[in-house]
């Protein structure tokens, strides 16, 4: 499964367990119907998101425009909690540890499945510890560089970093963050050489960038938006399966240097893994409801973000293919993180 997965935004399928009720005994039956109790009058308190990343940035955003609007349709406040650090193993490690009674929920971005391969020992298991419920948006990644390269697309770009092997440095938003491993894949892809510097984050990157301290950089489209539009960082090419509705002239590197390649910053929700099956189809069900929205849907286009949509199962089915793949690239750069 791609990066980028088609849109799924209908009603999820409902999956029902037929038991007989002669094979439970009385307290077999009681411990089945008191986690159904608790489903039927969810949520009764507010639910708190804990987005593990800081206020203000492109997972924060999206994150605040899907609570708002799945809070309108629950009926009962969603609270961001911001849980920043160590590539988002903060936040997830708290909601690993967190009551599975659907009232902590993981925002996660597809740094959770990098981590497994970039740190040796992690407080959480993304396979155990988490159910999916549900992959929300993607942030497409682009390829930019700073106006004064003598480039004008992506072929001569190319053609640019190959007359000078090691001679370009690219910017990312950190060691073993995806605008690394996205840029590192690409680089490879082409048999291309470059210096790679590491910031804190994409907000200092971007200004070097600006500032031709380093030549190009894969970052999110909506990190990088405002210097695109006022000229002060030209936009190459897209990393994502399709060309961005905000800039259709802009080709994709697959369609013109690389066949295949993509990349993109993926988001969704998780819950503790003993979270009832009926408050987790709940939350999927309100969370497709809330990426049909043309409001959300709208909010999300300003962004650069792109709304997708999925059952738990077809999450979980994509987690595993993101986990096996990052894993590949990581080791491939060498990168450990503690």
């Amino acid at each position: 499964m791609p990066s980028q997965i088609p849109p799924s935004l209908g009603e999820p399928q409902t999956f029902l367990r037929r038991r007989s009720l002669l094979q439970l005994t009385i307290a077999g039956a009681g411990a089945v119907l008191l986690p159904t109790a608790r489903a039927q009058t969810y949520p009764a308190k507010p639910i708190t998101l804990v987005v593990p990343f800081p206020p203000g940035g492109p997972t924060d955003m999206v994150a605040r425009v899907l609570a708002q609007k799945m809070s309108e349709q629950m009926g009962q406040s969603i609270v961001i909690d911001n849980k920043p650090g160590a590539n988002g193993n903060i936040g997830a490690t708290a909601v690993s540890r967190a009551p599975a009674d659907g009232y902590t929920v993981l925002y996660n971005t597809s740094s959770i499945t990098l981590s497994p391969a970039l740190y040796k020992s992690l407080s959480y298991d993304v396979r155990r510890d988490f159910a999916p419920v549900v992959l929300t948006a993607v942030v497409p990644l682009v390829l930019v560089v700073h106006p004064g390269l003598p480039v004008n697309d992506v072929r001569e770009f190319v053609a640019y970093v190959k007359a000078h092997p090691g001679k370009l440095s690219y910017a990312s938003a950190g060691n073993g963050n995806v605008t690394h491993l996205a840029a590192f894949q690409l680089l490879q892809g082409l048999g291309l050489e470059a210096t790679h510097v590491p910031y804190r984050g994409s907000a200092p990157a971007d200004v070097d960038l600006v500032a031709g301290q380093v030549q190009f950089m894969t970052d999110t489209i909506n990190s990088v938006l405002p210097f695109i539009k006022d000229k002060r960082l030209k936009l190459l090419a897209v990393a994502s399966p399709r060309r961005l509705a905000l800039f259709p002239q802009v080709p994709t590197i697959a369609e013109t240097v690389l066949p295949g390649f993509e990349a993109g910053a993926w988001q969704g929700m998780m819950v503790p893994a003993a979270t009832p099956p009926a408050i987790v189809k709940r939350l999927n069900a309100e969370a497709l409801k809330a990426l049909q929205s043309a409001e959300v849907r709208d909010k999300l286009a300003q962004q650069g973000a792109e709304p997708l949509g999925s059952t738990p199962e077809e999450y979980a089915a994509y987690l595993q293919k993101e986990l096996a793949r990052w894993t590949k690239v990581v080791k491939a750069t060498g990168v450990t993180l503690d």
